[in-house]
């Protein structure tokens, strides 16, 4: 794969053409004096009208690097220094979600944000969901609005360029109504010195709008740029561009999300799951799957590469993602990203002497269930018919149990000359009274994992990891697909083997298609998960969180399936127990450890009410117009 993915096409001064700033939806309305270039010259042919959408690109969020300790996961799957209260993480944990905006660490959905910095590679301005969406929603609309002024293009070239903007406009729209519900859907270019009063709609009007943006898009797109002549002059380095079944994709999610239970109470007075919504989903990702297993253009990656899909190293700042990435994150700064702070928060002082401390929490850890795809009832008990054993408690998990968490007495040190030549330091000693357990009580372990699903179980060897890695999460790969089918053809048909008419699997077989890949060909959804849609539902939402762990999806699911106020979603636990033999000594395998008196408690139960469902807008904008309404309780 090429290092970078998306070559820019004009010199600086036209890209930067018609650039606004934007801190809140009035500023969204300033005009740049750049705005005043000859219109004839930024759209006349396909070379500068593409220099123009390059920008758009641009503005895509960067999550995971856009300043140091990055926290992204807000739902009850990890849990940093309770005392910490720089964080977003934090924030969202007290129910403070005007942390949005002012958290110092962490909030990529802050109100600023250039997409053209004066230096390109500068992490701290791409992060701004809220001020680049807006921005990017505004170019869009000047891009559709001066489309009549390309002349010198072919038909091909026409729609390469039609289709980006209505993806852009579509796409930008879609990850603001995530967070803060329906809005006012800005389809013009609006006048600069004139107060917008659009209507803010509420979620499914809005996304019927963002339907027929990228309905448009997936028309007017292709399959893979590099097959068309207009994409041959950046061959090699389309693979992140707008396309046929990236549309496709993010329609039939927008679709999924309009029918879930919070978004349709929000919109209908019912709790439940919309079922006409969700056929239209159904039916729409089964079109991007089947597009996809005809041509080959996205592929699940390999278990044995699946580490690739989140980091690479030492292999000269390659880009992650393989071709299961549909759409990554912003790549600025990309090789870079987890060199200094980031890549000292995952493990505790002893190991790595600084940083804000993280750990995934035992109850999430829970969810990676059994070899054989059985879940664990209770942690705390044996269960014959799943195998597990609270003696035994890592002994025939799911693959990626192992894969993405760290368990006591696995080696984590790679010289000992980093933990001061102390060999026993190099093992995690995650028992109760353990090392990485007790030292420094406010950064210690005290979930009892460590995580190491974005970077090796060596994240401390500062001559390796350190250097040469390039860490980016994909706002969508081919796994979010299959999952987001399966749980719209089950939801919408009301039955664990519904499917789209136009496709070949029914919801049970995608989730079982996820779950072969790990190598769980035995661990297929068992049978007593079939009798009912209601047990179906358990399991799907079970796997979508064990195959999307830590990539940021968490909190918007809670959210949708209206569960983020009730137990045991609100509560972060921890695990307690003893090695079953004398401390001091190395696990031969520490997978199939014996352990003694296994037991979870609370760190820490959030107070959330119904308010904490979506964002407060900023009192700016809230206070602009009386149909531009505040999100109830803020």
């Amino acid at each position: 794969m090429k290092k970078h993915s998306i070559k820019i096409l004009l010199p600086l001064t036209i890209v930067l053409a018609m650039i606004v700033g934007v801190s809140s939806c009035t500023k969204y309305l300033d005009k740049s004096p750049l705005a005043d270039i000859d219109e004839t010259e930024a759209f006349k042919n396909f070379r500068n009208f593409q220099g123009f959408t390059e920008e758009l690109y641009g503005c895509i969020p960067l999550i995971t690097g856009i300043g140091s300790h990055n926290n992204w996961n807000f739902g009850e799957e990890e849990m940093w220094e309770p005392t910490e209260t720089r964080l977003m993480a934090y924030n969202i944990d007290q129910g403070d979600y005007w942390g949005w905006n002012t958290a110092i660490f962490g909030s990529w959905f802050k109100t600023g944000g250039n997409p053209a910095p004066t230096n390109p590679n500068d992490r701290g301005v791409k992060g701004n969901l809220w001020g680049l969406s807006w921005y990017g929603i505004r170019k869009a609309n000047i891009g559709i609005a001066n489309l009549d002024k390309l002349t010198e293009a072919s038909q091909e070239e026409k729609d390469l360029i039609a289709g980006q903007l209505y993806f852009f406009r579509g796409w930008f729209h879609f990850m603001l109504m995530q967070y803060w519900g329906g809005l006012p859907y800005i389809d013009t270019a609006l006048p600069a010195d004139v107060t917008p009063k659009l209507p803010r709609l509420n979620y499914q009007a809005t996304a019927d709008k963002v339907a027929l943006d990228l309905q448009k898009a997936a028309d007017l797109l292709p399959v893979d740029w590099d097959q068309l002549t207009a994409g041959q002059a950046t061959f090699g380095n389309n693979n992140y561009r707008a396309n046929k079944i990236m549309a496709l994709a993010f329609l039939g999610k927008n679709l999924l999300l309009a029918g879930s239970p919070l978004m349709n109470r929000e919109s209908t007075g019912s709790p439940s799951y919309n079922a006409d919504y969700c056929k239209k989903a159904a039916d729409v990702l089964g079109q991007a799957l089947q597009l996809t297993e005809s041509t080959g253009r996205y592929v699940l990656a390999n278990f044995a590469d699946y580490s690739k899909l989140f980091y690479t190293h030492n292999q000269g700042g390659a880009v992650p993602g393989l071709k299961e990435a549909i759409l990554l994150e912003n790549l600025s700064d990309v090789a870079g990203r987890f060199r200094w702070n980031q890549v000292n928060d995952y493990r505790p002082m002893t190991i790595n002497p600084s940083g804000i401390k993280v750990y995934p929490t035992a109850n999430y850890v829970d969810l990676y269930g059994m070899a054989n795809g059985l879940p664990i009832p209770n942690p705390e008990a044996a269960d014959a018919e799943s195998g597990y054993d609270p003696a035994y408690p890592w002994r025939d998990r799911d693959p990626r149990f192992y894969h993405d968490i760290v368990i006591d007495g696995e080696k984590c040190v790679n010289n000992p000359g980093f933990v001061g030549n102390n060999e026993f330091r190099q093992y995690a000693s995650l028992y109760t009274g353990g090392l990485y357990r007790t030292d420094n009580p406010a950064k210690r372990v005290f979930t009892g994992y460590m995580f190491t699903k974005f970077f090796p179980r060596l994240v401390n060897d500062y001559d390796g990891f350190r250097e040469n890695n390039a860490v980016a999460l994909s706002l969508m790969r081919l796994a979010d697909v299959y999952l987001l089918y399966a749980e719209a053809a089950s939801e919408g048909y009301n039955s664990p083997v519904g499917k789209a008419p136009g496709y070949s699997k029914t919801a049970v077989d995608a989730v079982n298609f996820i779950r072969s890949r790990p190598g769980l060909n035995v661990g297929a959804v068992a049978a007593k998960f079939l009798v009912s849609q209601e047990a179906f539902r358990e399991e799907y939402r079970r796997e979508r969180a064990v195959e999307l762990a830590f990539e940021g999806h968490r909190f918007v699911d809670l959210r949708r399936w209206l569960l983020l106020t009730k137990r045991p979603y609100t509560q972060k636990k921890g695990i307690e127990f003893d090695r079953g033999m004398p401390n001091g000594q190395v696990y031969a395998n520490p997978r199939n450890a014996r352990v003694l008196n296994f037991r979870e408690t609370v760190l820490f139960e959030r107070q959330l009410g119904e308010r904490h469902y979506w964002f407060p807008f900023l009192v700016s904008d809230a206070s602009m117009y009386p149909d531009f309404p505040q999100n109830p309780g803020w």
